[in-house]
């Protein structure tokens, strides 16, 4: 255990989802947060502002914004914009290595780094690829850093309504287990790591919370709605990139090997299962889409 920070932790993406669960999880423990945000005045900032967020306006083109806005930090969180085409990973990349130089400059004592489950090595899927990249130059840069790599998310895995039946689609084979954890434990396991409170072994952790196949993720949705619950599985031909499908290929890939879920719980010990975060968000059926 590491003494922990109490200086001011700067995060980027703090207006997004998982960045914003980031924020969320510091200002649970009194930490003093700093938002690096391209827009200061729009209405997210403005939210985090009045939570007492401290807001620095940044340009990822600009390396002397960005070196500004993390002077004195005491550590520094931050992912990369979510990557749909070959431009976009390029892009990805580009503002992935500008934060790890401006970094560098402002002599950041502690970066990490929200990348995905298995970046430790190349994949063949341009987007995950783009991070493992990201963590290399980050590992190179001489900074101490720690990587976190998170599952999918379970927030993407809800099921329809369809006459009164519970039915999950997904494109992987119903024998499939597929690796999750929820945007609010990424969250606060990023914060943990930010505020020196935990140590990760080798610098970097797979984020899974639970692994369940399409069937089981159903059922935990239909005993929740207390209605009938079924899982299709989905060709891969339904996703509309390469991209997409070599992603839902190498999460059948990574379902070979069983995860330690008793990892995430050590350094957070309320992270939910599937059921845990369905009962914890208040989840309750869609509405129906054909009538009941």
């Amino acid at each position: 255990m590491s003494k922990q920070t109490n200086g001011t932790i700067a995060v980027f993406g703090a207006t997004g989802q998982l960045g914003g669960a980031v924020v969320d999880a510091l200002l649970e423990r009194k930490a003093p947060v700093r938002a690096l945000v391209r827009n200061p005045h729009s209405e997210r900032a403005q939210e985090l502002a009045a939570r007492g967020v401290e807001l620095r306006s940044i340009r990822t083109d600009d390396p002397a914004s960005l070196t500004s806005a993390l002077a004195a930090a005491q550590a520094f969180y931050f992912m990369t914009p979510e990557a749909n085409t070959l431009e976009e990973v390029e892009t990805e990349i580009r503002i992935g290595t500008a934060l790890v130089d401006a970094s560098v400059a402002a002599r950041v004592p502690h970066v990490v780094f929200s990348s995905v489950f298995g970046a430790d090595q190349e994949s063949g899927v341009p987007h995950h690829d783009s991070k493992h990249t990201i963590e290399q130059y980050l590992r190179k840069s001489g900074l101490r850093s720690s990587m976190i790599r998170p599952a999918p998310f379970m927030e993407v895995m809800a099921p329809r309504l369809e006459r009164g039946e519970i039915i999950l689609r997904l494109p992987l084979p119903e024998d499939v287990a597929v690796k999750m954890i929820s945007v609010r434990d990424v969250g606060r396991v990023a914060a943990a790591l930010l505020l020196n409170a935990v140590d990760i072994p080798g610098g970097a952790v797979e984020l899974v919370g639970d692994e369940l196949t399409g069937p089981q993720i159903a059922a935990a949705f239909g005993a929740r709605a207390g209605l009938p619950a079924r899982y299709e599985a989905l060709p891969l031909s339904v996703l509309p990139s390469s991209l997409d499908r070599a992603m839902f290929l190498q999460f059948a890939k990574a379902a070979e090997h069983p995860s330690d879920l008793a990892v995430v719980r050590e350094i957070e010990p309320s992270a939910l299962d599937l059921a845990g975060w369905i009962r914890s968000t208040g989840w309750s059926a869609p509405a129906d889409l054909v009538g009941s």
